[in-house]
């Protein structure tokens, strides 16, 4: 699902214009990672947890060369379903 098809679907399911539903979900979005970028975790009610993690530097392999890299540390965003996301879904 694209990001038009998802303003048009909430539009159609909350009763509101297409551009009052892209307002919504972008201010959705940008709560969610300005949370994210503080090192808050960001949890749904029944959909599911947002977080971020830590991945250390470490060396990495060309597959090409096979010369070995050095792949920098880094955050990472990580999303755990919850239960009623994974039981809709099977």
């Amino acid at each position: 699902m694209k990001k038009v098809e998802l303003v048009e679907a909430v539009a159609a399911k909350a009763g509101i214009t297409k551009a009052d539903a892209t307002r919504a979900i972008d201010a959705t979005f940008e709560t969610i990672t300005g949370a994210l970028k503080a090192g808050d975790k960001v949890p749904v009610a029944g959909f599911g947890t947002f977080a971020t993690s830590k991945r250390a530097a470490r060396q990495g392999r060309n597959p090409q060369t096979g010369a070995v890299v050095e792949i920098a540390a880094r955050t990472a965003v990580t999303f755990k379903a919850g239960s009623a996301l994974k039981d809709a879904v099977n």
